[in-house]
């Protein structure tokens, strides 16, 4: 050495002084050293960490494990490390080179972790203990808060060495930063304002579609409130405000919480993806699938009130893979089938793939918790909120155009169709007063003689009755009985006898007609009845006596074959039109007249006031 160069001497001891100072600041890359301008310093790139998987080691375990070399660095600086058993030890040595602050916050960005043990190790062998993580009340942490925090006085010039424990059943993640307590009031002023910007354009768009939905119950906006809601329960969890403000005194809760509300969430998303897709009409193999998803998360939370939380929470986070893997294929396919609204859908729905991709990977420990990541699922879910309220407007916009256009086609079908069944109605009306007219034509008639018949004989009697009446004016009844009709019966039939009743009516209508307002009936058998209005006694006798002589004076033939002689016995009443009866007085009357003629030897007229005037 003592011939050696002045240079090499120079660079020798150059190399020595490095030695010592790295000897004394311990391993490269594990001490953290704090200056005067250091504010908040992330304690990642400087951990070590080991696993233990039994969860039953200590600190003095912790201490020997470190001596012996078994810490590593995070693999690839990562402080993400996914869903672990047992418990893992993290280590780094801070030392306080020149900074004024000796009051440091340790801050584990992460809400979620169980529990959370931390042991700062002075260089004169004291150990200060602290323990936190939502698995201990809210109340219990140095600064209330939504994330594990700790108080830690590191002195100046002092090297300390920090040692944390952390066990939980949620994803092992450890963002553990250093900072000075103004720097920490100026980070979470500024985490607040952007949680609160998120939670409040939720807001307003939950009470917008409330509003909407309230007006237009379309069931569209019931599901997209019911995913916002569900969806806002799950980063108020995630984000550690639930324990904060909702239920800081239960742990439980906490925990039952994540899995619940994240199967709350996929169950609106989905239900949301069919109605505003319409799976059910055009696509029906995906709705199915879509219910089944709704059927698979409704089971996972209401499993997740008693499964264990290290088996709930990675299922339903690998589930929400499965989930919006799924709801992306739907709605690529309906754009492929050329459903307009699904356009929309889409660009919404990616905004949230990425940032609940980016969310899960750091669960899982496939990507770094950074700025991105941990408030990703906040910006692209609020993006997705937004477009899907803007394709909610769209869609009802194109549902209320495709409802006019169908109402139109409908009303211009309707109104054709009322112009055909009117007219249908009108000819049916027509056709129903024809037969209706039939009917009672056919009601009034003598099914033999086709003469009206007895029952209409007394109504249109009892109207002419009241004429007479009314006016003063005369009105005469005859009653005509067919001599020896059953002798006709007896000898050549019933047959002929009806034919000879077809013949009588026939002869009798002919006679009356010159009196138009003459009333002839089949009265039963082989009587008849006759009303004429306006003829005194007198006059009446005269016609009927024209009646005795037209059936005396044309026999009756029978299709050629028979030729008998047929005569009447006819009596005779007049009304008078003083008199207040009703028609059967008068009725018995003019048979008391036929019976007469009767007894006098037939074939002539009798008056109810003597033989014929």
């Amino acid at each position: 050495m003592g011939c050696a160069p002045a240079w090499l001497r120079l660079c020798l001891a150059g190399v020595v002084l490095l030695a010592s100072a790295a000897m004394a600041a311990g391993p490269p890359g594990e001490t953290i050293e704090l200056r005067r301008d250091t504010a908040e310093v992330a304690l990642g790139p400087a951990m070590r960490h080991v696993h233990d998987a039994t969860a039953q080691g200590d600190l003095a375990a912790a201490t020997r494990w470190l001596d012996e070399g078994r810490f590593r660095p995070l693999p690839r600086g990562r402080t993400s490390l996914g869903f672990q058993d047992g418990a893992f030890w993290f280590h780094t040595r801070v030392l306080n080179r020149d900074s004024p602050e000796t009051r440091w916050l340790l801050v584990q960005r992460f809400a979620l972790s169980d529990r959370i043990d931390v042991y700062a190790r002075h260089a004169d062998g004291r150990v200060a203990f602290q323990a936190g993580g939502d698995h201990r009340p809210f109340g219990a942490r140095s600064i209330r808060y939504r994330h594990p925090n700790f108080l830690l006085t590191l002195p100046r010039g002092e090297p300390v060495d920090l040692f944390v424990r952390v066990r939980s059943e949620s994803s092992m993640q450890v963002p553990l930063s250093l900072l000075t307590l103004p720097a920490f009031a100026e980070t979470t002023r500024d985490a607040q304002f952007v949680i609160g910007a998120y939670y409040g354009i939720l807001l307003a768009l939950f009470f917008y579609n409330l509003a909407l939905w309230l007006s237009l119950r379309d069931a569209g906006y019931f599901w997209y409130l019911f995913h916002l809601s569900a969806f806002g329960l799950v980063l108020f969890t995630l984000n550690g405000l639930g324990f904060e403000y909702l239920w800081p005194g239960s742990s439980t809760l906490n925990d039952r919480m994540v899995p619940l509300s994240v199967c709350l969430a996929q169950i609106g998303m989905q239900q949301f993806t069919r109605v505003f897709l319409e799976l059910r009409q055009r696509w029906p193999p995906g709705d199915r699938a879509g219910l089944a998803l709704i059927a698979f998360f409704a089971l996972l939370g209401i499993a997740s009130t008693w499964l264990p939380y290290r088996i709930a929470t990675p299922l339903a986070a690998a589930a929400v893979l499965a989930s919006i893997a799924w709801i992306a294929i739907v709605t690529v396919t309906m754009v492929r089938r050329g459903y307009a609204p699904a356009r929309l859908f889409l660009i919404a729905w990616a905004m949230f793939l990425l940032g609940t991709g980016l969310f899960v990977g750091v669960a899982f420990g496939m990507a770094p918790k950074n700025f991105l990541t941990e408030y990703g699922v906040q910006i692209g879910s609020a993006l997705e909120m937004l477009l899907l309220s803007v394709a909610l407007g769209h869609r009802y916009a194109r549902l209320r155009g495709e409802n006019e256009r169908i109402a139109r086609e409908a009303k211009e079908l309707l109104e054709h169709k009322v112009e055909q069944r009117t007219t249908e109605l009108r000819s049916a009306l027509v056709q129903l007063e024809d037969a209706h007219a039939r009917l009672r034509e056919s009601s009034q008639r003598d099914a033999l003689t086709g003469l009206h018949n007895r029952s209409h004989f007394r109504d249109r009697f009892d109207a002419l009755l009241r004429q007479a009446r009314e006016h003063r004016r005369p009105l005469s009844l005859l009653m005509i009985d067919l001599d020896n009709f059953k002798t006709i019966n007896d000898r050549y039939g019933h047959l002929i006898g009806d034919e000879c009743l077809r013949w009588a009516a026939r002869t009798l209508g002919h006679a009356l007609r010159p009196h138009h307002d003459a009333l002839l009936a089949r009265f039963g058998g082989e009587e008849f009845v006759v009303v004429l209005p306006g003829l005194d006694l007198v006059a009446a006798a005269r016609v009927a006596e024209d009646l005795r002589q037209h059936l005396r004076e044309a026999p009756f033939r029978s299709s050629g074959t028979y030729e008998i002689p047929v005569t009447a016995s006819i009596g005779v009443h007049a009304v008078d039109p003083a008199t207040v009866g009703g028609i059967d007085p008068l009725l018995q009357l003019a048979d008391q007249a036929l019976y007469r003629a009767k007894a006098d030897g037939r074939d002539c007229v009798r008056t109810s006031q003597g033989e014929m005037a």
